[in-house]
């Protein structure tokens, strides 16, 4: 599998697409415990799909530092 950092070019194109990524970032930010629940509820979520981007998403989420990183990332790739 994939380092996570690898997945985030990614899924900040997707967030962008979709004009998430200024709100994700900011929850990404504010939401620690949150995060730390979205990553246990895709772990349990394995069970019926299994995807490496999931499971790369959920690693993310449960490191604090490297959630902090990806939000930061996002609001750089959001300057013009």
């Amino acid at each position: 599998m994939k380092s996570t950092r690898e997945y985030w070019q990614g899924w900040a194109e997707a967030l962008r697409l979709y004009q998430l990524h200024e709100l994700i970032a900011s929850l990404l930010e504010a939401g620690s415990p949150l995060a730390f629940l979205g990553a246990q509820a895709i772990y349990f979520g394995r069970v019926f799909i299994h995807n490496d981007q999931l499971t790369a998403l959920a690693e993310m989420l449960e490191e604090e530092t490297e959630t902090h990183a990806f939000a930061s990332f996002l609001k750089e790739q959001a300057r013009p």
